[in-house]
């Protein structure tokens, strides 16, 4: 897609149903009918990033902080599995309290008895930890660039630069890992002509799978009075990610579901995702995962109702990736469009 189509597309909600008829086309011949169901583990609050618009930031007080034990994470993956689930989600804040052993442990544990892909999703680590979990069994990594605007980035993620997790993303890629990334939509500053570099970012980097989130405030966060992103244009994104990506995994986020509780899983499968991902945090802990206000519990049952509202059918397979090619950090550049 080039940049004067996508543009048209967001600025034009009056043409939203003939683009989500053609996101849902290239999803229908690329990705087939089947929706992949990955089960979530968010095993950890705790975070010792500082990240403006997110409630598990670093100084975030009021926060009851939560770390799952290794067994009973490794207990919880196996009962997922159970279900006939193929992919296991780990994800956390940045919590460095799980080692870079504690976490092959847990994935080589994981690994040994059930015939599941594990997708982590555990932030910036060093890149000696990325190859670490590789060699211990991770199949994929998801780590989403937020927003292609390099000084957005920057202004919402203190210490911490877009050019470090590109870097980070190719790393991953070369060493076999299948990649996740995606944007955020909604932020605040963020205007169309970023929107466009998100989507036309994923064209380049051409991820496993694209994530398109929505920015809901958190009550806790120096963005807490900031109004939510609007779930329509989070909507056009995610066609129009699904029309630049093609084959590209691309999930109904938490976020968009939070937004519409009722139909946004429906909405966002009609739009071009072919992946839920319910959530089996035990409900203590997910309630305390407060990454915005409100947050939506996806459950199995709901994310199968949702693929039989959509006539699409369950996935029995591990889901993974479709793609044939990949690129290196110097082929992504800087994220600018």
């Amino acid at each position: 897609m080039d940049k004067e189509e996508i543009l048209y597309f967001l600025e034009h909600p009056d043409e939203e149903e003939k683009l989500f008829r053609k996101a849902d086309e290239v999803r229908k011949n690329r990705c087939g009918n089947d929706v992949h169901i990955r089960g979530i583990i968010e095993f950890s609050n705790y975070c010792c990033r500082n990240c403006r618009y997110c409630g598990l930031r670093r100084d975030n007080v009021n926060l009851n902080r939560y770390r799952m034990e290794e067994r009973e994470i490794i207990d919880l993956a196996r009962r997922i599995a159970a279900t006939g689930i193929k992919t296991i989600v780990l994800q956390s804040g940045d919590d460095f309290h799980y080692t870079r052993r504690a976490l092959c442990r847990i994935i080589e544990r994981i690994k040994q008895n059930d015939d599941v892909a594990i997708t982590l999703s555990v932030g910036e680590r060093p890149f000696d930890d990325y190859r670490a979990f590789k060699l211990a069994g991770v199949d994929r990594y998801l780590l989403k660039h937020e927003t292609a605007n390099s000084d957005l980035y920057g202004s919402l993620h203190p210490g911490q630069t877009l050019e470090q997790r590109l870097k980070i993303l190719a790393f991953l890629r070369d060493i076999g890992c299948q990649i996740g990334s995606g944007n955020i939509v909604g932020l605040p500053g963020q205007t169309c002509d970023d929107l466009c570099a998100d989507i036309l970012l994923l064209e380049k980097l051409d991820p496993d799978m694209s994530s398109v989130g929505l920015f809901i405030p958190q009550h806790d966060t120096p963005l807490s009075n900031t109004p939510a992103g609007d779930l329509q244009t989070a909507l056009r994104v995610l066609a129009l990610a699904r029309t630049a990506t093609q084959d590209a995994h691309i999930p109904v986020t938490t976020a968009i579901v939070t937004a519409d509780p009722e139909t946004g899983l429906v909405r966002g499968l009609r739009a071009g995702a072919n992946v839920i991902m319910p959530d089996f945090t035990p409900e203590t802990c997910s309630r305390e995962y407060a990454i915005y206000d409100n947050k939506i519990r996806i459950t199995l049952q709901e994310a199968k109702e949702a693929i039989r509202t959509t006539g699409r059918t369950v996935s029995k397979t591990r889901g993974d990736s479709l793609k044939q090619n990949s690129c290196t950090y110097r082929d992504i550049g800087t994220g600018k469009a």
